[in-house]
């Protein structure tokens, strides 16, 4: 299994990009920082990394109203890791 998953696109991470060069991925809860390092420069190879962030982002209840009742549960847990670029930039929207 992979340790990056997939890039993660919001409006925020949209903005540090630009400011900070800084991006961000969804990555395996079990993926360690040295591990996501050597990923993104073996995915992305005109890069280097300067700095990894992670944080496991909780779940979150959901529920929603059917014709039976009410329906409880949640969102999963995920990790979500950023990173730091010393030089170099990724091209997110190039497989899209």
């Amino acid at each position: 299994m992979s340790v990056v998953i997939q890039p993660l696109i919001t409006e925020k991470t949209a903005r540090i990009q630009a400011a900070e060069n800084k991006y961000a991925f969804v990555v395996s809860k079990s993926a360690t920082k040295p591990q996501i390092r050597q990923e993104i420069e073996r995915l992305y190879p005109e890069v280097k990394v300067a700095k990894v962030n992670t944080m496991i982002m909780p779940k979150k209840p959901k529920g929603r109203f059917t014709r039976g009742g009410y329906i409880d549960g949640h969102s999963p847990t995920w990790k979500k890791a950023v990173v730091t670029l010393k030089s170099g930039e990724i091209n997110l929207y190039e497989e899209i």
